[in-house]
């Protein structure tokens, strides 16, 4: 297919990036749809042997486009937020319903994280971004 035909389909190359997003954003959080913080690395390991580990294509999109258009913008933001807030509920599961958006905070950046390095260690950096996560939510382990 010609790129005049696929921009005369989607709009712009803006918008298609946005659909490709919006589509990735489904898959990836219905993918995390997971109770427990090994639950969650598990699942990002899996996601990583199944799609390949080339990092976040949100951020990569966002950062190709230079950072300046709307729509990718918004769509980096509702994706990770949607994640973060997951994280936050797993978090919350793992502690007894405490609510910690801190700690949230360090296992969002764990995972985040694992999903860069992944690219150059491996699926490897998921497992251990998942024992430093459970060692940050259970020290008492």
């Amino acid at each position: 297919m010609s790129s005049r035909t696929l921009y005369k389909h989607a709009g712009s190359k803006t918008a298609l990036i946005a659909s490709v997003l919006t589509e990735r954003d489904r898959r990836f959080l219905r993918h995390m749809e997971v109770d427990s913080l090994e639950g969650l690395f598990d699942a990002l390991a899996e996601w990583i042997r199944t799609e390949g580990a080339r990092g976040c294509l949100f951020l990569r999109a966002h950062g190709e486009t230079g950072g300046d258009q709307a729509a990718i913008t918004a769509a980096l933001r509702a994706h990770k937020q949607a994640l973060f807030e997951r994280i936050q509920a797993i978090v919350a599961t793992e502690t007894g319903g405490k609510a910690d958006p801190a700690l949230a905070e360090q296992v969002m950046i764990l995972h985040e994280g694992a999903t860069a390095a992944a690219v150059y260690r491996g699926a490897d950096a998921v497992a251990r971004a998942r024992d430093a996560a459970i060692a940050l939510v259970h020290p008492e382990a």
